[in-house]
């Protein structure tokens, strides 16, 4: 969330800042939440100038009574109660209204970095790499849906991840199963020189959840499993945002890096019937996510590190790709500066996203209260937090199947994963060898 003090101090700045999301209402809830601090703040100055009063006729009826004065002390008591009886509800009144203020700084997103491009949403978003490895044409054979290729090849069968467990479940097979497989350890690989390897739960409690902020503007799209107060996570940031949670890190710590190959649950709420074909939208599927905790200084240059890393996975795979940086009007709810990597998959004909890259800045950390304590001075301070996809198997699988596509219908798969695919280099019909 964002820090409360920056409304005491500076509500024009933030409201200025905030008006790059292009969505008026939120200058309303910072204006309401500005006012409910100043709110609390005068109830507290009340319940103080009250518990003064209380302690000050506490000592007066204590020298009444040392002076025999048995009447007058009950009188002075009795006011006392009273006095007590008003800063209770001085104090309940305050706490409805922090509980109210809370609420409200959670559905409020974080303020835009000054760097992020202007725009009122996603057709703004500006291309700022490539197109990379986008040939001039692609022969037709290439353009054919990879849903279509994978029905051929044996690879995919959705019909039957739905009738396991419902529609928009997928469920690669064979040689296609084994690409997914590869693609995650492709990814973990290529990160595991700077990167701790976590395996974290994959059912976390709301307050993991809140802490990243999906919760609670994201409810819908989470699978909650009620009877013990647990939620699916929706990637491995959530997990690993909250693993130093409540807790003060020593800034030579810091940067510090952590990735995580996990599945991941959405359901998608309202997606129903748009791009449900084939991988390209499911309510499961894995994906290897890295993630930093940094100070301030060190964040921008973390930002990069993690685009760089997450580039360079699709790089080596060959795929055709670009870079987008997204405008102020299109960022998510935690994000202060967010870059996505699209490739292009010419059977769908379309720029697919397959990987984001954000930075927080100290907006989760405050949630989750994860601080550290800086080198030179005193105190401790929130960390920024920083997360990408280094690489989630859907998309990727799919592109790979659409332009790895070959005259003969089989696929040609990328050499960097060879050592991953039990010797097989393409995927060829049944009644081929692979």
């Amino acid at each position: 969330m964002i820090d409360v003090r920056l409304l005491r101090t500076d509500l024009a700045g933030v409201r200025s800042a905030m008006a790059r999301r292009h969505d008026p209402a939120l200058l309303d809830q910072l204006d309401e939440a500005a006012d409910l601090d100043r709110r609390i703040r005068e109830l507290a100055i009340r319940r103080d100038d009250n518990r003064r009063e209380v302690n000050e006729l506490s000592k007066r009826v204590g020298q009444l009574r040392r002076d025999g004065d048995t009447e007058q002390a009950e009188a002075v008591m009795a006011e006392s109660r009273s006095l007590g009886e008003a800063g209770a509800a001085l104090a309940r009144e305050a706490a409805a209204e922090e509980d109210e203020l809370r609420g409200l700084l959670l559905r409020i997103p974080n303020v835009p970095s000054d760097l992020a491009p202007e725009g009122a949403g996603e057709a703004d978003n500006p291309v700022v790499k490539g197109p990379v490895n986008l040939p001039s044409e692609f022969p037709e054979h290439q353009r054919v849906p990879h849903w279509e290729t994978a029905r051929v090849l044996g690879i995919l069968d959705n019909e039957r991840a739905a009738k396991i467990s419902g529609s928009m479940f997928t469920m690669p097979r064979g040689l296609g199963a084994t690409l997914a497989r590869a693609l995650c350890q492709l990814a973990l690989d290529r990160n595991g020189d700077a990167f701790e390897e976590i395996r974290p739960p994959t059912l976390v409690s709301t307050a993991t959840l809140t802490a990243t902020g999906q919760l609670p503007k994201f409810a819908d799209d989470a699978y909650a499993v009620e009877r013990d107060d647990l939620w699916c996570i929706p990637t491995a940031e959530v997990p690993l945002t909250s693993l130093a949670g409540g807790e003060i890190l020593d800034e030579a710590a810091l940067p510090m890096r952590l990735m995580a190959a996990t599945p991941c649950y959405r359901r998608e709420a309202g997606s129903a019937g748009r791009d449900t074909r084939g991988m390209l939208r499911s309510h499961e599927f894995d994906k290897v996510e890295i993630l930093a905790y940094a100070t301030p200084d060190q964040a921008a240059d973390v930002l990069d590190d993690l685009v760089a890393r997450a580039e360079g996975c699709i790089e080596v795979l060959g795929l055709p790709y670009r870079i987008v940086e997204i405008s102020t009007g299109d960022l998510g709810q935690s994000h202060h500066r967010s870059f996505d990597i699209e490739v292009y998959a010419p059977g769908c004909d379309a720029w697919l996203e397959v990987s984001s890259v954000s930075w927080f800045s100290d907006y989760q950390a405050r949630r989750a209260d994860i601080r550290y304590r800086p080198e030179t001075g005193r105190g401790t301070a929130f960390v920024h937090t920083l997360n990408g996809s280094a690489l989630a198997v859907p998309r990727v699988w799919a592109a790979l199947i659409e332009n790895g596509r070959r005259d003969d219908g089989s696929v040609e798969l990328p050499e960097v994963l060879w050592p991953y695919l039990r010797g097989h280099r393409w995927i060829a019909p049944p009644d081929g060898v692979g």
